[in-house]
């Protein structure tokens, strides 16, 4: 009873000293790791931490304050690099199953003839290969949270065997007769239209029903910019820590440039980008100048470049182009743009009035 109740262990009287001394020890040594442990799981959890405070982000969480003590299923939907996954160890974070396991599935990652044996298990000899009993997801995550990601990959077949687990609570092993009982809370998530995949014949419609109980929509990061600045400082922090790096900051211009791309990647990209930024960039700040390490990205806010006419309009496309970049980095300032372009200023006028490059509040000349 003392035991259930915490206790380490239990001394009879009269107490033996060798006895008492190495339960000590072991209870000290206990206790450093559990709080080993407890301090790597901060680690690991800040680092899944949702960062933002735009309105959207701040809806996002007020659901998952909401939806995460529940047992409800929940569909995670948005665009690559949107932090899907992020809401997913948020849900199981905040729930009663956050002492069991988290077990995550990549559906786009499997082969569809192994996901079914991935997802449930497979008796020994049930197919050629399978020279020992395999423990599938549904079992591992007995208690606690499965999470399918891109559950708009997974094959027909494995959808059936889904939806049946979700509407009768057991699992039967690949090569296997047993019904074998599971108590888990699925999180699922695509980047996939599903109700168009439904209308193609891709995703059962049942099964998407059975899912899509809490709906959640992760933002592409051009939706809510507002929350760059505060991702941006976060990854270099992150990456001046990993790699001993000397804390670093970023200059009010390069951070504006930041804010200005499209980020098609969404907030991956702009995680990938800071790191090549803070690893590029010498000195202490990152400027301006290092920005160059993006080159023509898909990212660029310019958009993309018509190759169609002569090679004459190509150009001057090119040039327009290149000049209105050069004079949105500059926040639209004549002088600084001229400077950094190294023509002349009235040059720079007359090429912003031959292509038609005009600012209403254009900033000191």
């Amino acid at each position: 009873e003392a035991t259930k109740l915490g206790a380490f262990d239990l001394l009879s009287k009269p107490l033996d000293r060798d006895k008492l001394l190495v339960t000590v020890r072991n209870a000290i040594q206990q206790a450093k790791i559990s709080e080993e442990y407890e301090k790597l799981q901060e680690h690991v959890e800040g680092k899944r931490r949702i960062l933002g405070e735009s309105a959207k982000m701040k809806e996002i969480l007020a659901v998952i304050h909401q939806v995460a003590p529940t047992d409800a299923r929940v569909l995670i939907t948005g665009e690559n690099g949107t932090g899907k996954e992020l809401i997913a160890h948020a849900l199981h974070r905040g729930s009663k199953r956050n002492a069991k396991q988290f077990v995550e599935v990549n559906c786009a990652a499997i082969p569809s003839e192994m996901i079914e044996s991935e997802l449930f298990g497979h008796e020994k000899g049930s197919f050629t290969g399978a020279t020992a009993l395999r423990i599938g997801k549904f079992e591992q995550a007995d208690g606690g949270t499965l999470f399918l990601d891109e559950i708009g990959d997974m094959s027909l077949q494995a959808q059936a065997k889904v939806l049946r687990a979700l509407e009768e609570g057991t699992i039967e092993r690949v090569g296997g007769s047993k019904l074998i009982p599971v108590d888990v809370r699925v999180l699922s998530a695509t980047n996939k239209k599903l109700e168009e995949e439904i209308g193609k014949g891709n995703f059962r419609n049942d099964l998407f029903h059975r899912l899509n109980v809490i709906p959640v929509h992760a933002p592409a990061l051009r939706e809510h910019r507002d929350d760059i600045p505060v991702l941006v400082q976060s990854f270099i922090e992150d990456v001046c820590t990993r790699n001993g790096i000397a804390r670093k900051t970023i200059s009010d211009d390069a951070m504006n440039v930041l804010l200005q791309r499209d980020w098609p990647g969404n907030v991956r990209e702009l995680k990938n980008a800071v790191e090549r930024l803070v690893i590029l960039s010498h000195g202490s700040s990152i400027d301006i100048d290092v920005l160059d390490v993006f080159g023509g990205s898909s990212g660029d806010q310019t958009g993309s470049l018509e190759v169609s006419g002569t090679f004459q309009e190509f150009k001057e496309r090119a040039e327009a182009m290149f000049i209105k970049k050069q004079l949105e980095i500059h926040k639209w300032n004549v002088t600084k743009t001229a400077e950094a372009m190294e023509i002349q200023r009235s040059h720079l006028y007359t090429k912003m009035k031959r292509y038609g490059l005009a600012k209403d509040d254009e900033g000191e000349e």
